[in-house]
């Protein structure tokens, strides 16, 4: 009995995830469907852009800061052991621009912004606010779902690309001004090793992924959440979590493709 019980607990497990991702493909195709109605009123979506990106800056800024510069550090002294601190610069480039920008961007952008629009639009759930627009013929997906969609979607390569700057910019503190690495080397091989296309391009795929996946996660996740306190707690928890695994495992997958590419 008791392995039957496993066996049938694993099949309601299976089942359940196999229905919850016809849902939301279901959900994502209803939202591009939608979409040409959240571009007519662009307002909706300058206002989301407001919500996701512009209060997302704070959080962006510091991060990208510190993180390049505790490269800019570590670089130094891993780079000093070989006699190459003059490629300091070349470092800490290549590693934000290519992976931690848009990844620490990212995984940034879902416990900020992901995990806000999946508790608004759950508490929009609880307190019957979706019910009401569908009660006065308004698409919730059109007039909640799509703006900010697009608004997460065009707001994460931007925060990709300003997290990668200001870790340069703090990895140039660290290692030209605090530790005394020659201004010119630091920024004339930066420019000669990093490849717009190779390096810059790629990573602004993978901002432009990653803001597809972990919107759509965060919308879904607080559509789909029960009407309850406890439910939208459960699903931005969901958000949160589900969003930082799909990031890191996009990150290979696209990083193996991009590599295998070049």
């Amino acid at each position: 009995m008791a392995i039957m019980s496993t066996i049938r607990a694993i099949g309601h497990g299976i089942v359940n995830a196999v229905w919850r991702i016809g849902v939301a493909a279901r959900f994502f195709f209803l939202t591009l469907l939608y979409s040409g109605n959240s571009f007519r009123r662009f307002h909706l979506i300058i206002k989301e852009l407001f919500s996701t990106g512009v209060m997302s800056l704070i959080i962006i800024v510091v991060a990208g800061l510190f993180v390049g510069m505790v490269l800019g550090l570590q670089g130094y002294e891993t780079l000093k052991r070989y006699g190459s601190e003059s490629a300091l610069g070349v470092m800490v480039a290549l590693g934000l621009v290519r992976e931690l920008g848009p990844v620490m961007a990212a995984l940034l952008f879902a416990s900020r912004a992901g995990s806000a629009m999946t508790a608004e639009i759950g508490l929009m759930k609880a307190t019957e606010q979706i019910s009401a627009m569908e009660m006065m013929a308004v698409n919730p997906i059109a007039r909640i779902v799509a703006p900010r969609f697009w608004a997460g979607v065009i707001s994460m390569p931007l925060l990709a690309a300003l997290f990668s700057a200001v870790g340069i910019f703090g990895g140039y503190l660290v290692g030209v001004v605090q530790i005394g690495v020659d201004e010119g080397s630091f920024w004339s091989q930066m420019q000669a090793a990093v490849d717009f296309r190779e390096d810059i391009m790629n990573g602004v795929i993978k901002s432009l992924v990653f803001g597809t996946v972990v919107t759509l996660i965060a919308l879904f996740e607080g559509f789909d959440a029960p009407p309850t306190a406890e439910g939208v707690s459960g699903a931005t928890t969901r958000t949160v979590v589900t969003s930082s695994l799909a990031i890191l495992m996009l990150d290979f997958v696209l990083t193996a493709i991009m590599f295998r590419g070049a």
